[in-house]
């Protein structure tokens, strides 16, 4: 029997659950729903109702994403993407992403349901947190390094949402390096592999698997 994963291909905490297990070459069961049509298993394992979820053949249920990843490379991780020398750093990076940055992001993005500021304040909010990344990124390749690791793959999918909001802004603003970061992740074979479109998985629907071992480049 193999883990069963819900997942929603948009969502960045079910993408960086995704590409950790992409990489570590772990098959599972993917059931990929709608967060508008949740199946009644899902909730009954994870009554939260987010993705992603992940249930474990002996009945334990992951339900947050840095569990997921952490999981997955505790059964292979070729590139030491955990790093002891470097874990607290990152736990503060995911920490500061997952928190501030993620609510200037949900602000930026739905705009209009936050009407007591203009977009560009809630843009100019989030923009604290990618002025941080850009000063990192002109000293080295990668958040923590020169090689890529748990922290990169854990804010990315974040990074790429708020790049997408507006584009044409996001392409000319000044931070040249997190877009070539940026793009060194869009362009990799882990992350086109997760990003595969899949029916929406139903209660009773036959079983899809999902697994790969991709280079990040």
């Amino acid at each position: 029997m193999l883990p069963v994963l819900y997942s929603f291909r948009r969502c960045p905490y079910a993408i960086r659950a995704r590409m950790a297990i992409c990489y570590a070459g772990v098959p599972v069961e993917l059931r990929e729903i709608l967060l508008k049509n949740k199946p009644p298993s899902m909730l009954a394992v994870s009554p939260k109702g987010t993705v992603p979820v992940l249930v474990l053949p002996d009945g334990r249920v992951l339900d947050e994403s840095c569990d997921v990843m952490c999981w997955a490379l505790a059964v292979h991780d070729p590139d030491n993407w955990i790093n002891p020398a470097v874990s607290r750093e990152a736990s503060r990076l995911i920490a500061e992403n997952d928190g501030s940055f993620k609510t200037h992001l949900d602000h930026y993005k739905y705009s209009d349901r936050y009407p007591e500021q203009a977009s560009a304040h809630y843009r100019a909010e989030g923009e604290a947190f990618l002025q941080a990344l850009e000063v990192r990124l002109q000293q080295q390749s990668f958040l923590l390094g020169h090689q890529p690791g748990f922290a990169d793959v854990a804010i990315f999918p974040f990074v790429r949402q708020f790049s997408l909001v507006d584009p044409d802004w996001f392409s000319s603003a000044p931070y040249p390096r997190l877009r070539h970061w940026l793009n060194y992740w869009l362009e990799s074979h882990l992350f086109t592999s997760v990003m595969e479109k899949y029916p929406v998985w139903q209660d009773g629907a036959a079983a899809r698997y999902f697994g790969c071992t991709a280079e990040n480049n």
